[in-house]
């Protein structure tokens, strides 16, 4: 078998396999391969927003094993440059400059507060969901200050459904097109079925995301029934009338992951908050200390 770093170099440069590449040599802790994956890339085509998104997965990768020094420099230089390319066009233009714009900020908070340093992370994100409230990445920087201070305090509100007073509540964030949500759906059942008794109830939000199977563009006038035939079909033990759809919901509560699992107590307190998914095991000692 080739080296890893042979079959990097071989590959031909697309964005599919740069940041394949780079995510495939991280997993194999690997540092040195994605690296010259990089930057291959970038003496070929320059600083793109594909080669963003690769450097960012660097700036992740490095987080992860806690080398929070590289991690810091990776995630200083995606954000720089992304400013340079904010200076050409609009953050939304295209998905993948918001992808490597967001894990910058992402890493960087993270960062801060892997080395205890909580206060400031908050602060630092609070300033960047100020600068970038209204592009695509306002409910990635919530979901990230949400993770930090959200737990211990009151519910926020939800847009078109409220949050039953005086119950104990599972707020379960949902899409259409999300295979990890589906696979949630017979664990949040069983424990319907087990917490009923004791008042759980379940809210279901979800949000258009204006396609609908095998990412068919679509208008809200066919999204909104696709939405409701998914519902019916994987999600009708849970919830037994049509779902929210807002998109304010998934900001205001940064469900940039789903799906987002949310446990609130009887007095409207957040005793959970956590982006992907959770197995019984793991969640029903937790529903179990909020229906006592």
């Amino acid at each position: 078998m080739k080296p890893l770093l042979v079959l990097l170099l071989a590959a031909p440069f697309s964005f599919a396999n740069l940041v394949d590449d780079v995510r495939t040599a991280i997993a194999h802790n690997n540092f040195p391969a994605a690296t010259e994956s990089v930057r291959a890339y970038r003496a070929s085509h320059g600083v793109t927003p594909e080669m963003l998104v690769a450097l960012s997965w660097m700036g992740r990768g490095e987080l992860a094993v806690k080398n929070y020094d590289q991690a810091d420099r990776y995630a200083q230089e995606v954000y720089q440059l992304s400013a340079e390319q904010l200076k050409k066009r609009p953050l939304d233009r295209e998905a993948e400059l918001p992808l490597a714009l967001g894990a910058a900020i992402e890493v960087e908070g993270n960062l801060l507060a892997a080395q205890g340093r909580r206060t400031e992370a908050v602060s630092y994100l609070e300033d960047q969901l100020h600068t970038y409230y209204s592009t695509s990445i306002r409910a990635r920087i919530q979901k990230n200050i949400n993770l930090l201070t959200l737990e211990g305090r009151p519910a926020p509100a939800l847009d078109r459904v409220t949050l039953p007073k005086g119950k104990p509540t599972l707020i379960f964030f949902w899409a259409h097109w999300c295979p990890d949500c589906k696979a949630e759906a017979p664990i949040l059942a069983r424990l319907k079925m087990e917490f009923d008794s004791k008042g759980l109830v379940i809210v279901a939000p979800t949000q258009k995301y204006g396609y609908v199977a095998e990412g068919k563009d679509s208008p809200p006038e066919i999204e909104l029934p696709y939405i409701e035939q998914v519902r019916r079909k994987y999600y009708s033990a849970i919830i037994t009338a049509p779902a929210p759809v807002s998109e304010e919901n998934f900001r205001r509560y940064g469900a940039s992951t789903t799906p987002t699992l949310v446990l609130v107590d009887r007095a409207g307190i957040v005793r959970l908050y956590h982006p992907g998914e959770m197995t019984y095991e793991e969640l029903r000692p937790r529903i179990e200390s909020i229906v006592r």
